[in-house]
């Protein structure tokens, strides 16, 4: 069987890499808006409900446009939104199949979902077993800083990193920035967590093209049961046992870091997630480790496609 995908957004970077991704796969016919009629809201809405799966790579409002554009009674056609507009909505469902045992059933079942955010990935994977199960309380003073690569700022970053000619030292240096702490992906950080409050969330791009560590520190006094670094990857072994696209590393890394670094590239061009547990009987250091332009953007997007048309969860995505 073909199905048929229109991506609303094809020339950004997420649309990019998810056209990319299934333009050599047989089973997807992808179809294509002429250049001219992009923004001529009756053609969009002809190609959405003419498809069978609509990736919306589009700032928030146009996303929200877009779905409008849904013909009454249309159950057929199927949203996967990479935007920030619906990922607390209780009508869409979150895209991460890994996050608890009944997610990947409702991904399957959804006709609206919502892919998660870069950073929001790494952080939920990490805090949403810990906050369930009772380890960390859902009123810990959560914090958690990201670096990630700078192809996660899209065409205007991407631009002023490789186009600049050469860069001046502060490009070079890693940089901090949504300062004012309110980044986008907050909410859905703390609602998909069950967290009480915000986390305090610094966010960091470097001067490499992609790839994303998310780390988040745990300090035992304050958690509601006496663990260690070592307990922590156990439970996420369990946790993840069985999962393709989730690794959780042994409980002595060092083998898997680099001279004793964590490298943020290792996972790049994959769909695959790698969750450490650091530490001692004081402090704990949790991190996830993907690539933002696949688990953490299209290869997700791509995975809840899979599921939703009962394909093979892992087509056209490297483990």
């Amino acid at each position: 069987m073909t199905y048929k995908v229109f991506i609303d957004g094809r020339h950004g970077t997420t649309g990019l890499k998810i056209d990319e991704r299934l333009s050599g796969r047989d089973e997807i016919e992808i179809l294509t808006i002429p250049e001219d009629k992009r923004k001529d809201p009756a053609v969009k809405a002809e190609f959405v409900n003419s498809a069978d799966v609509v990736f919306l790579c589009l700032p928030d409002a146009a996303s929200k446009e877009s779905v409008s554009l849904l013909a009454p009674g249309n159950t057929r056609t199927r949203f996967l939104d990479a935007s920030t507009a619906h990922r607390t909505n209780p009508d869409w469902v979150y895209g991460l199949p890994e996050l608890n045992p009944g997610q990947r059933e409702r991904v399957k079942n959804a006709q609206k979902v919502a892919v998660p955010g870069c950073h929001a990935s790494g952080f939920i994977m990490l805090m949403h077993p810990l906050v369930a199960a009772g380890i960390v309380p859902a009123d810990y003073p959560a914090s958690t800083y990201s670096i990630t690569g700078y192809s996660g700022g899209g065409k205007e970053m991407i631009a002023s990193y490789e186009e600049a000619g050469e860069l001046g030292d502060n490009m070079k240096s890693p940089r901090f920035y949504a300062l004012g702490l309110a980044h986008k992906h907050l909410p859905e950080m703390q609602t998909l967590t069950g967290l009480a409050n915000k986390p305090l969330f610094t966010p960091i791009v470097g001067n490499f093209a992609q790839g994303m560590v998310v780390a988040v520190p745990l300090l035992p006094r304050l958690l509601k049961q006496k663990v260690s670094a070592a307990d922590i990857q156990r439970f996420f072994a369990e946790y993840y046992a069985g999962e393709t696209f989730i690794k959780v590393m042994p409980s002595d890394p060092a083998p898997m870091l680099d001279n004793g670094f964590l490298p943020a590239t290792t996972c790049n061009d994959t769909n695959r997630a790698e969750i450490f547990a650091f530490g001692h009987e004081d402090q704990i250091l949790v991190a996830a480790r993907f690539d933002n332009l696949g688990k953490g953007a299209s290869g997700a997007a791509i995975q809840c496609m899979n599921i939703m048309l009962g394909l093979d969860e892992t087509a056209g995505l490297a483990v």
